[in-house]
């Protein structure tokens, strides 16, 4: 009896422990992820989403996040409502002239699964990813290139040049260390209240000789039209007074007549014969 007892013990922990083998065994790696395979601190292989085998209590998986990953630089205020998976404070920075601004930029960028086992062994886990590379390689582009630009060029609108080319530095460094560059997105430049003030004082006296300059510029218009109007109408009168003749005036007042007036007619001394034309008609 003890015999049976004691088989029972055995089979069922050797169910127990097989078990465990197999749960240590398998390795189930999510969409999104991949996780990498060490052997006594070595890196062997790489396991894709799915179900995989791995050799128990010899080898070690790393999971690795390749969704894509956002790291953000804005101010604490903004951080609050941010949904980036890695926040930071802006960068200082001084422009061409001298101006101080604060540079507000998102990185997205992802892990290359099929360099990942590089990044295991020559940089570390996606925190590290972060800041050896995207934090600090993006800090320092971020402040340089925009020193290559006068504040009021970035203030009217050369973000998107700065943007550019930011990314053109990032896209080969993050290459060589597996990681993929999405996208650079410079998010706001923050200016100081000394510099938007004079900037817009600039825009207002700009507007305002604009506006002056195109009221001088109507009159002049104006006062061509009227010298323009004032020479066609004497234009007009000159050709009249060359075309009309007394002909042309006795012919034009015999057609509006109604045969009922005197065929002669005169005032003091000067007399209008208009017989002929009265026959005519």
């Amino acid at each position: 009896m003890n015999k049976m007892k004691a088989s029972v013990v055995i089979a069922v922990t050797a169910i127990i422990v097989l078990i465990i083998i197999i749960s240590l065994s398998v390795r189930v790696v999510s969409a999104g992820s991949v996780q990498v395979v060490t052997n006594f601190g070595r890196v062997t292989r790489v396991l894709y989403p799915g179900a995989n085998f791995i050799i128990p209590f010899v080898e070690q998986t790393k999971s690795y996040n390749t969704k894509k990953v956002i790291y953000e630089a804005s101010s604490n205020e903004k951080q609050r409502s941010s949904n980036a998976d890695y926040k930071d404070y802006p960068v200082d920075t001084n422009t061409k002239d001298g101006q101080q601004v604060n540079i507000y930029y998102t990185v997205r960028f992802s892990i290359d699964p099929e360099k990942v086992t590089w990044v295991a062994q020559n940089i570390g886990n996606e925190y590290e990813v972060v800041e050896k590379i995207v934090k600090t390689d993006s800090r320092i582009w971020a402040r340089n290139i925009p020193r290559e630009f006068d504040a009021e060029q970035l203030y009217t609108g050369n973000v998107q040049e700065v943007q550019i080319r930011i990314e053109e530095k990032l896209r080969p460094t993050f290459q060589a260390n597996g990681i993929i560059l999405d996208e650079v997105g410079i998010r706001e430049i923050h200016f100081t209240e000394e510099f938007v003030g004079a900037i817009e004082a600039k825009q207002i006296e700009a507007v305002k000789i604009q506006a002056e300059s195109n009221k001088a510029e109507q009159a002049k218009f104006q006062k061509e039209a009227r010298i323009t109007q004032a020479e066609g109408q004497a234009r007009e009168q000159e050709l009249l007074r060359q075309s009309i003749t007394p002909q042309l005036i006795q012919k034009m007042w015999i057609e509006k007549s109604d045969g009922k007036l005197p065929s002669v007619m005169g005032q003091g001394t000067t007399l209008m014969d208009v017989t002929g034309y009265m026959q005519q008609k």
